[in-house]
């Protein structure tokens, strides 16, 4: 995702200099004119400086790290963090940017990798009004919309935790309910023509319902233990916020569950197998 989304902002004529904690992919954008940092540090001089990472810890490394963003960004730069992270880091980043004299606006996306080489990533933005207004401009050449949520950096993350639920929650009842159509004899693309023809038009239906009636599960455009992550994160969220989500909690076995039987390298998209074998069927 990262990769893509540094490709787009130097197609529009930025000046992009980029790090990875793995050098080689770093080196792959250099083709295409972007300058490599050693360090997070070093990439994080200019105007802006974006982050895509996996969890709060490759965040927290990057960002705290003496040769890090908030050690090294400039007086009025935006850090713009678009990775999935829990709300309780969004709101810790927010308030070191500001006592550092920085700025910081979350904005975790949605969309799958071709999503985002496609630049048709929708942006749920967070932040002061003016950080907002200042990397908007970046955000039109990377993604298709952007929502700004509020002025509250952390509430973005609450939106994408909230939508990343809904859509494990989507995966699992799509592979309940082939399993169960399945079961009379439905061949599962039949059954999926008949909900995305019908009231199930979605995109995420189709996307996921196809992952699920094909097996495509590898290569990962999204891997389960991301999947577990932010469910876990949404779960942590509703625990802060005293707002129960039993459903999350269901979610977080199912993917527990696959995970326990080698699905570390699947797409989260697998869970949706997971019915199929409580059924007997495979």
């Amino acid at each position: 995702m990262g990769s893509a989304i540094a490709a787009n902002l130097i197609k529009a004529g930025h000046e992009v200099t980029v790090y990875n904690r793995t050098r080689a992919k770093a080196d792959k954008l250099a083709s295409v004119g972007a300058k490599v940092a050693s360090t997070p540090g070093e990439a994080a001089k200019g105007d802006a400086v974006f982050t895509m990472l996996a969890d709060d810890k490759a965040i927290e490394s990057i960002a705290f790290d003496a040769n890090g963003i908030l050690a090294h960004m400039k007086p009025g730069g935006v850090h713009v963090a678009m990775s999935t992270i829990s709300a309780a880091l969004s709101k810790r980043l927010a308030e070191s940017h500001a006592k550092a004299g920085q700025r910081y606006v979350a904005a975790p996306v949605l969309g799958r990798p071709d999503a985002a080489a496609a630049a048709k990533l929708f942006i749920v933005a967070a932040g002061a009004a003016d950080a907002v207004k200042t990397v908007t401009p970046l955000f039109d050449v990377i993604g298709q919309r952007t929502f700004v949520v509020s002025e509250q950096a952390d509430a973005a993350n609450v939106v994408k935790l909230s939508c990343n639920f809904l859509i494990a929650t989507v995966i699992e009842s799509l592979g309940e309910t082939m399993a169960l159509t399945s079961k009379v004899g439905i061949d599962k693309h039949n059954f999926l023509d008949i909900l995305t023809s019908t009231l199930f038009g979605a995109p995420i239906y189709k996307t996921y319902g196809n992952l699920i009636a094909d097996e495509k599960f590898k290569p990962a455009g999204f891997a389960a233990p991301l999947g577990l992550k932010d469910v876990r994160l949404a779960l942590a969220a509703g625990e802060e916020l005293r707002v129960p989500l039993p459903i999350a909690s269901l979610l977080r076995d199912r993917f527990l569950t696959l995970l326990a039987h080698g699905g570390d390298d699947l797409d989260w998209s697998a869970v949706g197998s997971l019915a199929a074998k409580d059924a007997g069927s495979v």
